[in-house]
């Protein structure tokens, strides 16, 4: 789950980045500090989330196999 979180994050803060690359080089307007800045630092959270839920998928799927349970329980 914060994979995905993390993935539309990091994904929407690389869009307004792009956009506002594009407005600077093409149409000239100034961008100010504060909407780089915020890009910045969601872009960073962004990819920190994807890192934790990797460590969270890859946490829970040990705890899975260190049970030793079988995967099938079949009825007699």
């Amino acid at each position: 789950m914060w994979t995905y979180i993390g993935l539309s994050i990091a994904t929407i803060s690389f869009i307004y980045g792009s956009w506002m690359i594009i407005d600077k080089l093409f149409f000239g307007n100034p961008v100010a500090g504060y909407p780089s800045l915020l890009v910045s630092i969601l872009f960073i959270g962004g990819v920190q989330l994807i890192g934790i839920g990797v460590l969270g998928e890859y946490i829970g799927r040990i705890y899975i196999e260190a049970k030793k349970r079988p995967k099938y329980i079949m009825k007699k």
